[in-house]
């Protein structure tokens, strides 16, 4: 095995509620979801109306600003609404499906034997362009565009994720051709990286059309951004491309099955659920598909359902829908409940970062966390604790600070080329200022777009 990349800053959140590797039946959705919001940067032009009758693959909309992007249904059915927010803009298409999936058949057809211009047009049509994005900015790529590399993270390091070794069981074969459309894609072998420990899938270990990288150590070593900076780190005017695990092997059963197929497989997972599992959904599913009658009400509490991770997903309700970018839904208490002299008093029951409560000591203890902050926004201080978690030569704190005053060329030279919200979201667990860091880095990351744009 190559020498490994060792990351050595960084935090695994010891939490309740991991998955058991139990793969449920597919959990079917009264209606399906697909929502523009999770596309960051696109303004959506609706194709279809209400009442229209869609099969799978069927448009749904495209992005304004490049009209080849389209987005389509992940069901076969009938739209039934369209939900709309402030000054008409779109939040939800709603699909309720037939039962039947009926899809639309855009050809089997090897990669391999295909031009980079073709597998574009099949990628376009097809509605799964939007699985590939890019850095820097984190928005979904531009066909147009040749990137310097393209990344796939073989492993997720985040509270709870998903095991991705049990989710590409059964799925080796569409994993290996995703991988060779996207090297004729690039004209260049994919970045693969694996867990130097715990990675055992041969469809990882041995892909083709792969250069194989090795990582260990603490979160967010599984982010794709973290491997980029080590690999091969972006500068001004550069692009590169990253996708899921979910979205190599959506990409492949185009191909090998001729269809769009948006089934995947999503990890149920917190301290609130019953019976932590996985379950095969598909993408704009329902929540409560799966979490009726498996995540706990106890009398007087409140809890917070996320569709992702538990420090970088967005807050759902149950009848919400689970994001176009998510492979797993996580439950957690939603901590309303004040404690008196809560700061003052060591709790084993609380971890913590710091040495501030004697979660220290007890390295192999897993914990209930809820999402009390317990405390306001203070000083924007110099303190160090983002360094500790954040395995990037950045200066994050300087970062922020340039973002702040809005000093774009500051930005570029601290390294904001580089980052993601995601990237930062250990720094804002961390924070003792109570900073919203990935926000602000999205609007860094939005404001030197617009500039340049």
């Amino acid at each position: 095995m190559p020498k490994a990349i060792k990351i050595k800053r960084g935090l695994n959140i010891p939490m309740l509620g991991e998955a058991d590797r139990i793969l449920m039946n597919t959990a079917f959705s009264d209606v399906y979801g697909v929502k523009p919001t999770d596309f960051h940067g696109i303004t959506p032009k609706m194709l279809v109306g209400e009442g229209d009758q869609l099969k799978v693959g069927s448009p749904l909309f495209m992005d304004k600003h490049n009209e080849k992007i389209l987005f389509t249904s992940p069901v076969s059915g009938i739209l039934t609404e369209v939900v709309r927010g402030d000054k008409r803009r779109i939040l939800e298409v709603l699909v309720k499906p037939d039962g039947k999936q009926d899809y639309i058949d855009f050809g089997k057809s090897d990669p391999l034997n295909l031009s980079r211009e073709e597998i574009i047009e099949k990628l376009l049509k097809s509605g799964t362009w939007p699985l590939v994005r890019q850095r820097p900015f984190s928005i979904i790529a531009n066909p147009a565009n040749m990137p310097k590399a393209v990344f796939v993270s073989a492993f997720d390091t985040a509270p709870l994720a998903c095991d991705l070794d049990f989710v590409v069981n059964g799925n080796e074969k569409n994993f290996q051709t995703g991988l060779d459309a996207l090297y004729k894609l690039a004209g260049r072998k994919v970045h693969l990286s694996v867990d130097a420990k715990n990675t055992k899938s041969q469809a990882f270990l041995e892909a083709q059309n792969a250069n194989i990288h090795y990582f260990e150590g603490p979160h967010p070593a599984g982010n794709v951004g973290i491997q980029i900076h080590h690999i091969s780190p972006i500068n001004k005017g550069e692009i590169v491309w990253y996708l899921d695990v979910y979205g190599v092997i959506t990409i492949g059963r185009l191909f090998n099955n001729g269809y769009y197929d948006a089934t995947r497989v999503v990890a149920l997972a917190g301290p609130e659920v019953f019976k932590p599992r996985y379950y095969k959904l598909i993408a704009g599913a329902r929540i409560n598909s799966v979490t009726s009658a498996n995540i706990r009400y106890n009398a007087g509490d409140e809890l917070r359902i996320i569709s992702g991770n538990v420090i970088s997903g967005t807050k759902v309700d149950e009848r919400g829908f689970l994001g176009f970018y998510d492979d797993m839904i996580s439950v957690i208490p939603e901590g309303t409940k004040p404690e008196l002299f809560g700061w003052l008093i060591p709790n084993p029951k609380r971890f913590s970062a710091s040495r501030t409560w004697p979660s220290f000591l007890m390295p192999w203890k897993k914990y209930r966390l809820d999402t009390m902050v317990r405390s306001g926004e203070r000083p924007f201080v110099m303190t160090g604790i983002y360094e500790k978690v954040l395995p990037m030569d950045i200066m994050p704190m300087h970062l922020l600070k340039a973002i702040m005053i809005n000093d774009i060329e500051r930005m570029e030279q601290l390294g904001i080329y580089e980052v993601a919200p995601e990237d930062l979201a250990l720094c804002e667990f961390v924070c003792p200022s109570k900073i919203e860091i990935q926000s602000l880095i999205r609007e860094g990351l939005d404001t030197i777009k617009a500039e340049f744009s």
